[in-house]
């Protein structure tokens, strides 16, 4: 009988349910208790001074840029190699998309690319800290110091990541978080924005809640400027409190699985592992690795059971990002390119097995051989 090994599993335990259960029967569905239990745990975890909810990564890097003052004629450098919401949160604020290569053994930006796409209207970069792996803020911070710009990280994955002793959230100016469910702690959908500046996060609280100045009563309640609702439910928020409360073990198993798949893989001649950036932790919300014959691999694994995926998107690629007034891609794209077409995830959640790991890779070296 062929193996199911599914891609991820959401760690959905029983507690996780009697907590949903508990706000489902309380009657107070939207942001309330839940939202701010999470806000504050997630806010200790990083080790910041503020953390907002809000309904999706996306439209938190939508609010980190628009606090940032980031609008019409304004450039916003972004990795060609990341999921298009990185790019899409700087057109939804009427920014520039300047488009950079990243490095082919990271798969993260090009640092030396990105400073020479650096223009006089460059008001900021969001690098990626794509799959779980940090970005060198050894050289973010010299490049942002350097041209006075500002760092928004999107940091979709990489929740548990540090980069030289320090949680990724508490290294940028702004750090944009997702909880979606292919993230190993989730809330079904949503996101979460840390900052250390106060003004900041005030005014993306004051955004999200419609422009409401924060901390009225209904009878003094104030807009003071035009917002949206951002705003993270109750329900979902529940969820997040629970599985936060066991982010270390995630952590530690995914360390573990990581380091299965690479002893598994080791000195086979066709698959190479991307680097983890120097002097930092890894949280492998995804493990993934490059081979030669990709989409056959992807094939092969899937009539065995095995779910697989492509790492994410070259941005190049896609109509919606065409070269053009809005989108500036500049220099070549190889490292993306090379990226778009080798990369490799393989399977990595909660439950699985050593055995289900020797199963996937059995079958991954099996069609490699046979190339």
């Amino acid at each position: 009988m062929i193996k199911k090994i599914p891609l991820i599993k959401p760690y959905i335990t029983q507690e996780v349910k009697d907590k949903v259960c508990e706000v489902l029967d309380s009657g107070h569905l939207t942001e309330g208790p839940q939202t701010r239990e999470l806000e504050d745990t997630f806010k200790n975890y990083i080790g910041c001074r503020y953390s907002l909810a809000v309904t999706s990564c996306t439209v938190g890097l939508e609010l980190a840029l628009r606090v940032l003052g980031i609008g019409s004629g304004d450039e916003v450098i972004v990795p060609d190699y990341t999921y298009p919401a990185t790019a899409d949160a700087v057109a939804i604020v009427g920014g520039d998309v300047v488009v950079v290569d990243v490095d082919p053994d990271t798969m993260l930006i090009d640092y030396d690319a990105l400073e020479k796409a650096i223009t006089s209207r460059t008001k900021a970069v969001i690098p990626v800290s794509l799959f779980g792996n940090p970005v060198d803020y050894s050289r973010l911070n010299a490049i942002k110091k350097k041209y006075d710009i500002s760092i928004v990280e999107d940091a979709a994955c990489s929740i548990g990541a540090e980069y030289k002793g320090t949680r990724v959230g508490n290294l940028a100016d702004i750090t944009v978080f997702s909880l979606h469910p292919r993230k190993f702690i989730t809330t079904g959908e949503g996101g979460m924005i840390t900052t250390n500046v106060k003004r900041w996060a005030d005014w993306m609280n004051s955004y999200k809640h419609f422009g409401m100045k924060i901390k009225t009563t209904r009878l003094t309640t104030s807009f003071e400027r035009i917002g949206s609702n951002y705003k993270l439910s109750n329900v979902l928020a529940a969820i997040g409190v629970i599985q936060m409360k066991y982010i270390e073990d995630q952590l530690e198993k995914r360390r573990k699985f990581a380091f299965n798949y690479t002893e598994l893989l080791k000195g086979h001649p066709q698959v190479r592992i991307p680097r983890t950036t120097h002097e930092s932790r890894h949280s492998y919300q995804s493990f993934c690795v490059f081979i030669p014959n990709r989409n056959e691999a992807m094939q092969f694994l899937g009539k065995k059971g095995i779910e697989v995926q492509i790492g994410t998107y070259s941005l190049h690629m896609h109509k919606a990002f065409a070269n053009g007034h809005h989108c500036r891609f500049h220099g070549n794209m190889t490292g993306s390119t090379y990226a778009f077409d080798h990369a490799l995830t393989l399977p990595l959640y909660h439950g699985m097995s050593e055995e289900d790991q020797e199963y996937v890779i059995l079958n991954l070296i099996e069609v490699l051989n046979d190339r």
